[in-house]
């Protein structure tokens, strides 16, 4: 590996059939590939990337290390009583991080019991933020649960 390569987790966020953009999911840094090897939007890839010299403003993904697709669902189950019981314990608007037993996290965010809704959709729209969590996480789902008051994010494998 040369001294300009970097190697990380990346979010695939744009892509077509002759580029692509990657963003390190720990960094932010965007790399824009002015080739695409074969690689989908909304995947993750954990691999290395070089920059084309002699300019060095595009780059190339030069090792994949792995890749995988995640997931987002807007899920019709209650939050489980664990993140209920988060919910309840912590005031409005407060979010609340718990490692999930294995892999993944929990995200328990507490709100007025008429905004729920309103949160879960803010949530999901969120999207790329949602992607690159898992990808960080390593997982490949996404599940967004609710009740009135709680909005629970699973990232699962």
């Amino acid at each position: 590996m040369t001294e300009s390569e970097r190697t990380g987790t990346f979010l695939v966020t744009a892509a077509d059939d002759e580029s692509a953009v990657l963003k390190d999911v720990h960094s932010g840094q965007v790399h824009t590939l002015s080739s695409n090897p074969g690689i989908t939007e909304d995947e993750a890839v954990r691999g290395t990337v070089a920059p084309d010299p002699p300019m060095n403003v595009s780059w190339q993904l030069v090792e994949v290390e792995t890749r995988w697709t995640v997931s987002i669902e807007r899920s019709s189950e209650s939050p489980t009583a664990n993140s209920k019981d988060i919910a309840s314990d912590s005031a409005d608007g407060e979010l609340v991080t718990q490692e999930r037993a294995g892999t993944g996290e929990i995200h328990v965010l507490s709100v007025p019991d008429d905004l729920t809704e309103q949160a879960v959709d803010d949530v999901l729209d969120d999207r790329e933020g949602l992607l690159s969590r898992a990808a960080r996480l390593g997982v490949n789902w996404v599940e967004v649960r609710s009740a009135p008051g709680v909005v629970a994010v699973r990232y699962m494998p």
